[in-house]
This record gives C-alpha cells, sequence and structure tokens, in this order.
C-alpha cells in the first residue's frame, strides 16, 4: 500500500462516536453476502470464527439478513425472524466481543424481487412494489443459475405488514447482541424497488412522484428508529447504482430527496459507496443532504482512506475486499504492510475455505502475501 504520513494515517484509528455506537478505530467491516448460513437460514460457528478474527475493526456490519421469509432471495443466506436464528446470532455477537470488542450492527436486507423460489420456503412469496421482474439470473443449490421470479404486487395494506417485520427484525437484532441495524438500500433490494420509477408503478401513497416512492423508505427508518432508537439505525445506499436491473434517471433528485427527509431523524449514520454513474460524486451529495455521519465505502486503502478523513469526506471508511483476505486488516493499516488478496471462487461457496483460513500476518510467510 502506499506509504502515507503518520499524522494523517493516525485520523483511522481515533475513535469516533456514530449516534450511539462508540467506535474504538475508524475502520469498518462492511457488509458482505458470503452465503454460509446453515439449513435453519442461521449462522453457524463458522460465522462466530470469521467475524470474531476481525472484531479489531472499529465497527462490524454483518453481512444481509432478511427481515421475513419473503425477504430471502439467494441461498444460503440468513434470517434474523426464528428464535434459533437469534440465538446463532447471539453466538457470533459475543464470540466478537470476546475477540476484541467491535461494535456490532446487522445489516437487514429484503431482496424483493431479486429472488427466486428455489432459494425460500415454499410458503413465502417474491414481492415487489410492482408486478415487474427483474432481468437477470441469481444461483440455486438445486438448479444451478434461475431466472429471478416475477413479483406479485405488494397490497397497500401489506405494506404495514412487511415494515412491521423490518421493526420486529430490529429488535431481534437487539436481543441477538447487536447494538444496531443498517437498513439496505441499494444494489436493487426492495428499498430501493420503491425509490425508482423503473420498478415502482404503483398509483397509492407509495407510488407516483418521488415524495411518494420514497415514503417506504422513510417509515421503514421511522418504524426502526422507534423500536431501539434512531442512533442504532444506519442506511446503506449507492446512487446510480444499476445492480439487478436497476435505472435511476436521476439519482441526484431521488437521493437528495431522500436524504433530505431521513436527515431529521437523527440516524447513526449513512454508509455512502461511490457511484457507477459517471461524473456523480455520492460523497458529496450525501454530505449535502444528511447532517450526521457518513461511512464512505468502496475503492479505499489505508492512505486514501485515512486522507478522505482528514478531509472531513466522511466520519469513517468501510472496506470489503480487503477484509475478506486480511482478517487482520486493522493491524496491517496500522503497520502500513501489505495487504493480502482472496480467492474469487470461493466467495460463496459453503465451508471454512476461503472464509475463515486466510492468515494473519504474523502467521504467513510474507511472500504469499497477494495470494489469488
Amino acid at each position: 500500500m502506499a506509504r502515507v504520513e503518520s499524522a494523517t494515517l493516525d485520523r483511522l484509528f481515533e475513535p469516533v462516536q456514530l449516534g450511539e455506537l462508540r467506535l474504538a478505530n475508524r475502520i469498518v467491516m462492511a457488509p458482505m453476502t458470503r452465503s454460509r448460513a446453515d439449513g435453519f437460514d442461521a449462522p453457524s460457528e463458522l460465522h462466530a470464527a470469521y467475524y470474531g478474527q476481525r472484531a479489531e475493526a472499529g465497527l462490524i456490519i454483518a453481512e444481509g439478513t432478511y427481515p421475513s421469509p419473503e425477504g430471502k432471495g439467494y441461498c444460503r443466506t440468513p434470517g434474523i425472524v426464528t428464535a434459533g436464528q437469534i440465538e446463532a446470532w447471539r453466538r457470533v455477537t459475543g464470540r466478537v466481543r470476546e475477540s476484541g470488542g467491535a461494535s456490532t450492527v446487522l445489516q437487514l436486507m429484503h431482496v424483493g424481487r431479486v429472488a427466486s423460489r428455489h432459494n425460500k420456503a415454499v410458503d413465502a412469496d417474491t414481492v415487489a412494489p410492482s408486478a415487474i421482474a427483474a432481468q437477470g439470473s441469481l444461483y440455486s443449490d438445486i438448479h444451478g443459475m434461475v431466472p429471478m421470479d416475477p413479483p406479485r404486487a405488494l397490497e397497500t395494506s401489506e405494506i404495514i405488514r412487511v415494515i412491521e417485520a423490518y421493526r420486529q427484525a430490529a429488535l431481534n437484532a437487539r436481543a441477538a447482541g447487536f447494538d444496531g441495524v443498517e437498513l439496505h438500500c441499494s444494489s436493487g433490494y426492495l428499498p430501493m424497488q420503491f425509490l425508482l420509477a423503473c420498478s415502482n408503478r404503483r398509483q397509492d401513497g407509495y407510488g407516483g412522484s418521488l415524495p411518494t416512492r420514497i415514503r417506504f423508505v422513510v417509515e421503514t427508518l421511522e418504524a426502526m428508529a422507534g423500536a431501539i432508537g434512531a442512533g442504532r439505525v444506519g442506511l446503506r445506499i449507492i446512487p446510480g447504482n444499476p445492480y439487478n436491473d436497476m435505472q435511476d434517471d436521476d439519482p441526484v433528485a431521488t437521493y437528495g430527496a431522500l436524504l433530505d427527509a431521513v436527515d431529521p431523524l437523527g440516524l447513526a449514520y449513512v454508509q455512502v459507496s461511490r457511484s457507477p454513474q459517471p461524473g456523480l460524486d455520492a460523497f458529496a451529495l450525501a454530505r449535502r443532504h444528511f447532517s450526521g455521519p457518513l461511512i464512505l465505502n468502496d475503492g479505499f486503502d489505508g492512505a486514501s482512506a485515512a486522507q478522505a478523513i482528514a478531509d472531513g469526506v466522511g466520519e469513517a471508511v468501510s472496506f470489503a475486499r480487503h477484509f475478506i483476505g486480511n482478517p487482520d486488516l486493522v493491524a496491517r493499516l496500522r503497520e502500513q504492510q501489505a495487504l493480502a488478496g482472496f480467492d474469487r471462487s470461493t466467495l460463496y461457496t459453503p465451508g471454512a475455505r476461503g472464509y475463515t483460513d486466510y492468515p494473519a500476518l504474523d502467521a504467513t510467510d510474507h511472500s504469499q502475501e497477494g495470494r489469488p
């Protein structure tokens, strides 16, 4: 990694308060789908080991977890619904506390139309704001790559039930030992489906104009904040992200209006990723419309993360890919050591390989750094 002046680098290792979340440093582990939940959609001992290895982070945002059975879309992704799932997550958060004490947040991920019946319970519908199928496919353990299912449009009366599921999931996450929750409002999942006209053709109070399209996200955040406190709730956005068949003709207007609406809630943070749309500065957009803390994401190394914090672009920086192959990422960044790579072929496969078997720097032959 590029060398950086110690005074600037030190900014990464200063404590910071994000709402009610107290971080020992400004290095955040971003949520990543790793598809290793057990047959009951619960985390296992592997998850406890995986997150425990990375407990030196200031904040761990655990992987996208469904708030209701109909919110599941991918194979081997966890839930936070049943008593067994809550207890399994409690073992994970306990291991993190024992291993280093990072604050922990659970990302709540309802995928909406990005789903296959082959990956969810037989009685769990695939639902969305409108009955518009997403173009694309996803993986099923039994059938391989399968098309995404056409969704059923939610009735207006059902939307309250979906919001209630998020509220209850926030309470369940706290019961499982998490310090807070994050609403996944990007990557083409249900909250983003409500935001954008390409997937929301509703004619009721949750669709049509931009003020009504943002309503679902605002009311969901209000419900979660009412349950566990706004200072324990975060929001994840990627303005202009086309992933999972999304199209936003004016992301500046969309996310400006959304952040203006949620800013008075007093959320713990907004996690914002670089926009894939050329010329759109997502960080500046978020700073203009949100007065609370920002967690910056995507494409950072230690030097650029420290500089962004020093320049006041954000309060913390989240790392995803670097945390995969570097369980001791915090120590490597502090010592300005080279970062290891990771094996892409094991990102979503079951088992420990490519998950918990990456060695810390002091346990590896330095000549093997950067392995594929």
